[in-house]
């Protein structure tokens, strides 16, 4: 199966991180917009391998605040969880 890549660029906001996640990997029409909801589609419902790129992270830390380092945590997390993902900060 060919990698599917996901590109993350001018994140402002973690709607917008979360719409660009579901529309690049489709993500199912009930995907619930939170932590715990992303978790179990990257982890179970998105098959592999895939990976997601995020470019200008430095200006999405300073938008997103708190909610940054929560997404980096679970995201790390998957790759420790899933040997058919990767993960890369820009």
């Amino acid at each position: 199966m060919p990698l599917k890549r996901c590109v993350l660029r001018d994140i402002h906001t973690l709607v917008q991180f979360y719409n660009e996640l579901a529309r690049q990997l489709a993500f199912p029409a009930y995907f619930g917009r939170n932590l715990d909801a992303l978790w179990d589609v990257l982890s179970g419902e998105v098959a592999g391998p895939f990976e997601i790129v995020w470019e200008g992270s430095a200006q999405a830390q300073a938008n997103l605040g708190v909610d940054y380092a929560k997404l980096i945590i679970l995201l790390n997390d998957l790759v420790a969880e899933r040997d058919d993902f990767t993960f890369t900060l820009r």
